[in-house]
């Protein structure tokens, strides 16, 4: 599995391992899901994240936006802790930090989800 690091972001545009993205991304199972979309905008539920709940990550990093718009809800919050996931939710700058942080230790067991825009 090829190492995922996040080289870097801006309001808009992110580059993982060197491939630009301009579309809300996932990050998990050591593949990036680019043009992510959420049912409804700025909530993020369950059913947004299927791609990953299906690779069972032990911690979920979610990056809200530049401004923190993105919010998740009651229903992700109870998903996540019923499946086991620790849930770390912060400005999307903030969960790139974190994310390069902890993916350095070799966790294949994480995922991200970052709104890349608001």
């Amino acid at each position: 599995m090829i190492a995922m690091h996040i080289d870097a972001y801006r309001h808009g545009r992110m580059v993982i391992n060197g491939h630009m993205e301009t579309k809300d991304v996932i990050i998990t199972g050591g593949e990036v899901h680019g043009n992510w979309w959420r049912h409804e905008g700025h909530r993020l539920s369950p059913a947004d994240l299927d791609v990953v709940w299906k690779n069972r990550p032990r911690r979920l990093i979610v990056g809200t936006g530049s401004t923190g718009m993105m919010q998740p809800t009651a229903a992700l919050l109870t998903e996540a802790s019923r499946a086991g996931v620790e849930l770390e939710v912060m400005t999307t700058s903030e969960a790139v930090a974190r994310f390069n942080e902890l993916s350095q230790t070799g966790d294949e067991s994480l995922a991200a989800a970052f709104h890349l825009t608001c």
